[in-house]
């Protein structure tokens, strides 16, 4: 591999390759070239390219790591590994986030309890199975969770998917029908729950990455809107179809506005503008932030009182609710497993895409890492030990998260705090719950999806980047009117159709020298860039393999013709003579890449065009040397640097050039008086860099 004495390289290799051709250009170009042999990048016997030493941390590093009770999580015991509730607890500084804690667990419980029951009424069950959905859950992830913001339980989303996924298999009208449909509930949570722990156990996390954020959104999008026309009957008063698409929904809504009720309707459009203000004030002013979290207490407060006082007929409501803990229990009726499998894996994506989203951004406000797969398995614990005490499925919360962060939490005492708080409720205040209007637990699940409609993000995406518009709008759109099961296929197959096109399709880019620098950078950003005759410069931007490297070999045919044609500087030779590739961006070749640079090379040499290649990484340079392409192209032609694989083409181009002129009838000499070419002398005293540049009239 060639390397020039200003690139910084000072200690002198053994040499490989043409020393003719090497004296020729150390006396052409006036700079020495030392060669780095390519054994130099193959992994010895006993090293290997990954043996390197890790970085040490630094000591502000280190006492950040032991102030939030983060150590190497290779020193973690396995204890610890499954418990991670370990490792903060043991750092954990009682006097200063005690406090933060138990005020942060108390304000998010406070939104948990109606928002529960309210859920709980969007997933078809009880208002009871939302609180009970609250207890457990809570505690288990508080153990076995990596986040110490994250709050779950119950959300819109999962609970709509849950009603969805059961409507079909349960008949309500019948009797008995009810207990059936909240078993199969009770069911799905177990079967989300074994899902994500072994997702967790077998390290599926990554699978995160192949969603784009605008499917996401999009998805979010349509399933607000959904949500929000799931709950008109709670403010019109009658009853409207339950469906999870747009216009059976509408035309339900439509069809029955003869039964219309006012008072419903009025109250909980009180309700909602009173949650949407105190949400506004909450988010908006720091000293006012608690609004945000009493909203929903503050809804169910005021509609109970005013049903408790003036006992409207018109204004139904939630009705007895059992006090009391829930019961153990693992008697489930597996003979609807495999029908609930489909619902079960949705619900776990939405886990994936929400929670440990969710999670990682606060993690990353707060100054600690987390693992995917840790996240998931302790969801998946949360989910199994919920299912024994009558809990449906439960995940991450945006909004309580949001306000967990706000009000302060430190670690995950403060979900142990909320689970305190729901577990007092459950014991001493269900008496109360029992005359909540229905249409003030609608009008908190109404506020709560309001902020799911992200069409600032829509607008973001149309004026960034049109193809991630048309990827939100389709997840929207056949999220309402194909249904959310549909929506969520479909966006996932256009996030992979995308993964696809862009791996398949790598960025490219001809290369040319800034003017005045030994820099390459591509001639389409930089439009003054020099192009030499004879020579075309390519860098790959991905790794090379079997997808795409037939897209790679037209498009290096399609840059060939290009440069022949544009070039601005050097000698016009007539033709290309050497390709220089730049490999720095390529993190991986496979076999299929292999054998496609064997066959560009052998197509090159026939048309007399001479294959460089420039700076591959350590992995690459492996694969390459194994497979024995520095002995096909050549050990000297392997660069450091661009600059440096131009100047060893250039001072080839300039010998093939005194051959053709030695060998053609030359006229006769002018004297120069002793100053030959005083130009050169000139331009090599002013910049010393162009000095190295100056071969055949070309800089």
């Amino acid at each position: 591999m060639h390397v020039s004495e200003s690139s910084g390289d000072v200690t002198t290799l053994r040499s490989s390759g043409s020393e003719q051709d090497l004296r020729r250009h150390q006396q052409s170009a006036g700079r020495a070239v030392k060669i780095l042999p390519v054994s130099q990048l193959a992994p010895s016997p006993s090293h290997g390219l990954a043996s390197s030493p890790a970085p040490v941390p630094t000591l502000k590093q280190s006492a950040r790591a032991k102030q939030l009770g983060e150590g190497n999580a290779r020193d973690r015991t396995w204890l610890e590994k499954l418990l991670p509730s370990l490792v903060w607890m043991k750092a954990y500084r009682w006097r200063d986030s005690l406090k933060a804690d138990a005020v942060a667990g108390i304000t998010v419980g406070t939104m948990l309890i109606p928002q529960a029951m309210s859920y709980a009424k969007l997933a078809g069950l009880h208002p009871i199975y939302g609180l009970y959905s609250g207890f457990i859950p809570i505690f288990a992830y508080a153990l076995f969770g990596s986040s110490r913001q994250l709050a779950i339980g119950p959300v819109a989303l999962v609970s709509l998917l849950v009603s969805n996924g059961l409507a079909p298999l349960v008949d309500r009208s019948k009797e008995g029908a009810d207990e059936t449909y909240t078993q199969l509930a009770i069911l799905l949570a177990l079967m989300v729950g074994l899902l994500e722990c072994c997702m967790g156990l077998i390290r599926l996390g990554w699978l995160i990455r192949f969603i784009s954020h605008s499917i996401i959104s999009g998805f979010t999008t349509g399933s607000a809107i959904i949500i929000g026309l799931s709950q008109a009957k709670n403010f019109l008063g009658y009853d409207v179809t339950g469906s999870s698409k747009f216009i059976p929904l509408v035309q339900s809504i439509i069809a029955g506005w003869s039964q219309f009720k006012w008072q419903p309707f009025t109250m909980g459009c009180v309700f909602l503008t009173v949650l949407l203000i105190m949400k506004h004030l909450g988010k908006n002013y720091k000293d006012l932030r608690m609004f945000r979290a009493a909203g929903p207490l503050t809804a169910v407060f005021s509609g109970t009182l005013f049903v408790k006082i003036f006992h409207p007929d018109s204004i139904s409501v939630v009705g007895p609710i059992p006090s009391g803990l829930p019961g153990f229990s693992v008697n489930y009726d597996f003979s609807y497993a495999s029908r609930l499998l489909p619902t079960a894996a949705l619900i776990c994506g939405v886990a994936i895409l929400e929670s440990v989203g969710i999670a990682k951004a606060l993690a990353a406000k707060n100054g600690y890492e987390i693992d995917s797969n840790q996240e998931l398995f302790g969801l998946g614990v949360a989910n199994v030990l919920g299912s024994a005490l009558s809990a449906y499925p439960t995940t991450g919360s945006f909004s309580r998260s949001a306000v967990m962060q706000e009000a302060g939490a430190k670690t995950g005492f403060a979900g142990i705090f909320m689970g305190l708080l729901v577990t007092s409720s459950l014991l001493f205040l269900t008496p109360l719950f029992a005359d909540i209007p229905q249409c003030a637990l609608a009008a908190i699940v109404i506020s709560a999806v309001i902020g799911l409609v992200d069409y600032d993000e829509a607008i973001f995406l149309w004026r960034v980047d049109k193809k991630d518009f048309l990827l939100w709008l389709a997840a929207s759109f056949f999220t309402l009117f194909l249904g959310i099961e549909v929506g969520v296929l479909i966006g996932v197959f256009l996030s992979l159709v995308f993964v696809i096109y862009e791996s398949a399709n790598p960025h490219m880019a001809v290369l040319g020298r800034l003017p005045g620098t030994t820099v390459y950078r591509n001639i389409l950003q930089y439009p003054d860039a020099f192009i030499y005759h004879g020579i075309v410069i390519l860098r790959i931007d991905s790794p090379v393999y079997f997808a795409n490297i037939n897209f790679i070999k037209e498009r290096l045919r399609e840059f060939e013709l290009h440069t022949g044609v544009s070039a601005n500087k050097g000698h016009d030779v007539g033709r290309i003579s050497f390709l220089i590739i730049e490999m720095s961006p390529v993190t991986y070749i496979d076999s299929t890449g292999i054998h496609a640079i064997k066959e560009i090379y052998h197509e090159y040499k026939a048309r007399n065009i001479q294959m460089a290649l420039c700076n591959p990484s350590p992995r690459v340079m492996v694969t390459l040397a194994r497979a024995g392409i520095p002995d096909l192209i050549g050990p000297s032609w392997y660069f450091v640097r661009v600059h440096d694989a131009v100047q060893v083409c250039l001072s080839h181009l300039q010998n093939e050039r005194h051959s053709d002129e030695e060998n053609s009838p030359q006229p006769p000499k002018r004297a120069s008086h002793g100053h030959h070419a005083p130009w050169r002398r000139e331009a090599s005293q002013s910049d010393p860099e162009r000095s190295s540049l100056i071969i055949d009239g070309a800089v």
